[in-house]
This record gives structure tokens, C-alpha cells and sequence, in this order.
């Protein structure tokens, strides 16, 4: 992957897909005041850079009956990391699973239908060590899009 530098149309590409992945190149040659094969050329080289790394709808979970959402923090030691990371990638309820610092090593963000379901995997988990869990009552930011322009701290004021 290169690195590349962006300029103002490229942000502004950026934010348009961020808004909505489907919208047509000719609508963002609009936007931009660009042509369509410009966009294109442009989107092409934000992909190939990893600025862009794909398109996914994004899943209301409870409007499929999804209504528990989970985060478990789990304390994995280092050695058993090998034996972990396998186990977690074929728990389909997992959204997202990350190596963080402090008490514990792991948090794994999931949903769930049942709580039974929920307390089935803390259980699973625990051969991997110690788990504590938290389960959201409401989300208020969700898969926000940060662009280099916009993630100044001056701008909480």
C-alpha cells in the first residue's frame, strides 16, 4: 500500500461515500465539480492506498431482533493469544474484537437475541481467562467517519 497525500476533493470524496458507499460516480463528479473518471481514478487510488478498505452496508441488528448488545473485556494471556484469535473469528455474533492495553487484553463488541446466549459465550470465554461485562442500554455515536480535516479538539468548544 503507498501513501498518499490528500487534498481538499479527495476529503470531500471521502465524506460523500462515508455518507452513503452507493451513491453513483456521476453524483459525486457533481459534488465535487470534477468528472466521473477523475472520481473513479481518484477512489481507485484511495482504495489501493488502504484509505478506502471496502463498502458494507450497515446492519441495524436490532431491526433483525438483535436487541442485546454487549462489550466483554477478556484478560488473554499472551500465549494462549494463538488458540484465541481462531476461536473468536468463528463466533458470528462477534461485530468486532480488539487487542487493547490495561486490565484487560481483549474487547469484543457482540450482539445477541437472548441473554442465555450472551452468558453461553462469557462462559466459552473464560477458558481464555477473566471476563467482565457491560451490555448498552443505547448508542448515541455509531460508525462515525473521522477525516483528517474535522478531528481537531479546537472544535469542541
Amino acid at each position: 500500500m503507498e501513501e498518499i497525500n490528500l487534498d481538499e476533493a479527495d476529503l470531500k470524496i471521502l465524506k460523500l461515500l462515508s455518507q452513503d458507499a452507493r451513491m453513483s460516480l456521476k453524483d459525486i463528479a457533481d459534488r465535487v465539480f470534477m468528472t466521473s473518471p477523475t472520481v473513479a481514478s481518484r477512489i481507485h487510488r484511495m482504495e489501493k492506498s488502504g484509505i478506502i478498505r471496502g463498502y458494507q452496508p450497515v446492519i441495524g441488528y436490532r431491526a433483525l431482533g438483535y436487541t442485546i448488545k454487549a462489550f466483554i473485556n477478556l484478560e488473554v494471556e499472551p500465549k494462549d493469544k494463538k488458540d484465541f484469535y481462531p476461536f473468536i473469528k468463528s463466533i458470528p455474533n462477534v461485530i468486532e474484537c480488539t487487542c487493547v492495553t490495561g486490565d484487560y487484553a481483549m474487547l469484543i463488541e457482540c450482539v445477541f437475541r437472548y441473554p442465555e446466549d450472551l452468558d453461553h459465550l462469557i462462559n466459552e470465554l473464560q477458558q481464555f481467562g477473566r471476563t467482565k461485562t457491560l451490555i448498552a442500554f443505547s448508542t448515541s455515536v455509531e460508525h462515525r467517519c473521522v477525516l483528517p480535516e474535522e478531528e481537531t479538539n479546537e472544535k469542541h468548544g
